[in-house]
């Protein structure tokens, strides 16, 4: 019964010292049962005081936190409260304000109505400002009215005199300025970039100059620009302007649109005739190059003929025949067969004749093909330059006008160039034409008369 006894209390020892903790299994090992079982008592002590002050810590945790949601509540009403009492403070404060309006509109009376058009003509005059070059002379004369319209559109401010008069001042002061021409210094930059102080020639609202050159006023940055083209017809006008002191001076003005005008904008961007060659590209460079060779022939041909009618017009005054002209050769022929019968004559005159219509005709059909031949090409350019158009239109939509009269307006740069060319040509060719027809009429001539000597005196 003992080793039993021993076996269970060894056994329940085992399972009591599997569930001890940490602390207990730190300890040394037990030298005997006696010491294992009071072991294992002091484990279970400290356990169940730990666990008691667990249990401790967790009940006052749980009333801390009934004391924090109590408190929660408290504040949550509180706070309830204050929301009621703050939306009646501004109910009762809308009400006031309510009132305040209605009184200042009731004292206000006819002001309200003269602060709107103060506010309108504010505003007009603005937008004038802001785009006037006279604000290049004087800068910064918008900031005010922005404050005034500010305060004539607010319910706690109102314009002061003095204020309503300055807007009347830069309203006239616009309208004077308008009508002068005068002259300040002021910072303009070049079409390199670089900036300068200059002296400056304001004509009214209009124009710009300095050094003879037109400036261009950019509205957002307020610089002043020189125009990278000037128009060209205006210069001695802008020079002279700025050299003068008093009296009258003719210079080019553009009036329309704001800071500086928009005619001289589209003046100054129109192509040069240059240009306008280079748009006619490979069509209008051949229809160029063809009638230049067509000058160059009708001038060739000109001195030939003149030269040739010279010589001829010597031969008709000479009773002897000179073979370096078409006459003298044929009426050297003409001596060669003096004993021929009069048909035989005629033949060999004839034959002369034509002989010589080649050397006088030489290069007229050419020039008269080429007269014909350049308005094809010119119209040939013009459609296969819209067919270009009509595609950058399929691919881009017509949302630019601009861009398609721009490829229409190349287009027809060809047609230009063709009719350029074909209209001297056939002037010089009538002309020419008619110098050669001359010469073989003289020639038709003289052969005529030969044959008629011949027949007289058989």
């Amino acid at each position: 019964m003992k080793m039993n006894l021993k076996k269970a209390i060894v056994a329940v020892a085992a399972a009591g010292a599997i569930a001890l903790s940490g602390s207990v299994m730190a300890q040394d090992k037990a030298a005997s049962l006696d010491e294992l079982l009071q072991m294992v008592k002091n484990s279970q002590i400290a356990e169940n005081k730990e666990n008691r002050q667990r249990e401790a810590q967790f009940r006052k945790q749980r009333a801390n936190q009934a004391n924090m949601l109590a408190q929660a509540e408290a504040t949550k009403k509180a706070e309830e409260d204050r929301s009621a009492r703050l939306e009646q403070q501004h109910k009762e404060r809308e009400q006031d304000v309510q009132a305040a309006r209605q009184q200042l509109d009731d004292r206000l009376g006819s002001l309200k109505e003269l602060f709107g058009h103060l506010t309108s003509t504010a505003g007009d005059l603005r937008s004038a400002l802001d785009s006037s070059i006279i604000s290049v002379q004087y800068p910064a004369r918008t900031e005010f009215i922005s404050e005034l319209i500010e305060k004539m559109n607010s319910e706690t401010k109102l314009p002061s005199i003095d204020e309503i008069e300055r807007l009347w001042y830069e309203l006239q002061r616009e309208t004077v300025e308008g009508g002068k021409v005068v002259k300040f210094n002021a910072v303009v930059s070049d079409p390199a970039g670089n900036k300068a102080e200059r002296e400056v020639v304001r004509i009214g609202n209009y124009n710009l100059l300095s050094d003879g050159k037109y400036l261009t006023y950019d509205v957002k940055s307020g610089s002043l620009n020189e125009l990278p083209r000037q128009p060209g017809d205006h210069m001695k006008g802008a020079a002279a302007i700025q050299q003068a002191t008093s009296g009258f001076t003719k210079v080019g003005v553009d009036p329309t649109g704001p800071a500086g005008g928009t005619l001289l904008s589209a003046l100054i961007n129109s192509p040069s005739i240059v240009e306008r060659w280079h748009q006619g590209k490979l069509v209008g460079y051949i229809i160029t190059g063809v009638g230049v060779f067509a000058i160059l022939l009708a001038l060739f041909r000109f001195v030939v003929l003149s030269a040739m009618g010279a010589k001829v017009s010597r031969q008709l005054k000479s009773n002897t025949a000179s073979e370096d002209n078409p006459l003298g050769r044929v009426l050297k022929v003409a001596e060669e067969n003096k004993g021929a019968d009069t048909e035989t004559m005629e033949l060999k005159l004839e034959e002369a004749t034509l002989k010589e219509l080649p050397r006088i005709e030489s290069g007229l059909n050419l020039l008269k093909i080429i007269s014909m031949v350049a308005p094809l090409l010119g119209l040939l350019g013009t459609v296969t330059g819209m067919i270009v158009t009509f595609q950058a239109i399929t691919i881009y939509g017509a949302g630019d006008p601009k861009a398609m009269a721009g490829g229409i307006s190349g287009a027809l740069v060809t047609t230009v160039l063709g009719l350029c060319v074909a209209i001297p040509t056939v002037l010089l060719h009538t002309f020419l034409n008619g110098k050669a027809k001359r010469i073989v009429h003289v020639l038709e001539e003289e052969s005529a008369g030969l044959i008629a000597e011949k027949s007289e005196s058989k």
